[in-house]
């Protein structure tokens, strides 16, 4: 498929290869957060797995989600949330390390899902440092290994949460971070598996789902 863009012709015919946990060291670019930071008791936890007979080896994002507040902070009203994201990539002699994702329609996963309602969240060079894009991760499967598929264009800007205004299309030529949250604010244990994301064009047979916006 040649895509064509304002600034150049390109041709994005091959994925573009962007978390791989197949590979152990990219478990340690990632970060995880949850409401513990700021004294809430949900737990977090980034593991990686080894390959298996029935499993590719993944990252596995696991805890407990707690929405009981910290006694001692009266400022802090809300909880019940984990998240990661890869952290921010180091310099590069051409400036920030930014992956640009704009000659391709999808942003696809490979995950084992326990079927909650979890968020993938893209940070971008946004009007705002703060703006983080989200969209559904709608999983078809729970309990087996499937690949999702989210159009790029999908994506809705929010801004601690909230979606915010204008709607601008996203810059897929810089995006930032990529990671995955729940926030649904349900208590109780989560486990979400993850063997990689990537950029394509492809809309692969058998087990892909393609997500509705």
């Amino acid at each position: 498929m040649v895509l064509y863009t304002q600034e150049s012709l390109r041709t994005a015919t091959t994925p573009y290869h962007l978390l791989d946990f197949t590979n152990p060291d990219t478990i340690t670019m990632c970060k995880p957060m949850s409401d513990a930071d700021i004294g809430g008791f949900s737990k977090v936890a980034l593991d990686q797995m080894p390959a298996s007979a029935t499993e590719p080896a993944h990252m596995r994002f696991h805890g407990n989600i707690s929405i009981d507040l910290p006694p001692n902070r009266p400022q802090i009203q809300r909880t019940g949330y984990a998240a990661w994201r890869n952290r921010d990539r180091g310099p590069t002699i051409f400036g920030k390390s930014l992956w640009d994702v704009d000659p391709y329609i999808y942003l696809a996963l490979r995950v084992k899902s326990d079927g909650r309602k979890y968020l993938v969240n893209v940070q971008t060079e946004s009007i705002e440092y703060t703006d983080i894009h989200q969209h559904r991760l709608y999983a078809q499967r729970p309990g087996e290994w499937e690949t999702l598929l989210i159009d790029w264009s999908d994506f809705v800007r929010t801004n601690y949460g909230q979606v915010v205004e204008p709607q601008n299309e996203m810059m897929t030529q810089k995006v930032r971070t990529l990671g995955i949250g729940l926030t649904d604010r349900v208590p109780g244990p989560f486990d979400l598996c993850i063997s990689s994301m990537w950029a394509t064009n492809q809309v692969e047979d058998g087990d892909t789902h393609k997500e509705q916006g």
